[in-house]
């Protein structure tokens, strides 16, 4: 699998049940989810801006996307968890397998963030992004065309130490549901 086909089979309606272990406050936490991923033009204003702000050739850019979602945690009377992101995947010239994601805000922080990301042998999607506080590790492996798994690390910046670990099965919502 490369970063275009990943995206292609990302695209569309996702309803998303995340379990997540938050180990510093040894708290389990339930979420259900609604997401959207859709493909953007690669000559986007927010792509292009994106990949300025990086020093990044905006030409490199391949299958560019924005991500939203809203979903509803069942931590202690929390509000709606919603929000939307750009994400820009540059493919490593020499190896399509692998390559950086830009993001206009973050997993583990509200920040901006360049993250790695390369392929498994099997097709699973696993992405390294450093933040000032954190670092955060997700993997996203398709079980078929409209299932996929998700688990994701919060880990100290050092990546010592993992603060939170979650698992998602995310359904895609199709015309029939």
């Amino acid at each position: 699998m490369d970063i275009q086909e990943f995206v292609e089979k990302s695209i569309g309606n996702w309803r998303s049940q995340r379990s997540a272990h938050h180990l510093a406050f040894s708290h389990f936490e339930a979420v259900q989810s609604e997401i959207e991923i859709l493909a953007i033009a690669e000559d986007d204003p927010e792509a292009i801006a994106l990949c300025e702000s990086y020093n990044i050739d905006p030409k490199l850019a391949v299958s560019p996307f924005r991500m939203s979602w809203e979903g509803q945690s069942d931590w202690e009377d929390s509000e709606a968890v919603k929000g939307t992101c750009v994400l820009i995947p540059i493919p490593d010239p020499e190896n399509p397998n692998q390559g950086s994601l830009l993001r206009d805000r973050g997993y583990a922080e509200e920040m901006a963030a360049i993250g790695k990301y390369h392929f498994t042998d099997d097709g699973t999607f696993v992405l390294t992004t450093p933040y000032d506080r954190a670092a955060a590790e997700e993997k996203i492996w398709f079980v078929n065309p409209n299932v996929r798994c998700r688990v994701s690390l919060i880990k100290t910046s050092a990546g010592t130490g993992v603060v939170m670990a979650s698992f998602s099965s995310e359904i895609r919502q199709t015309a029939k549901d």
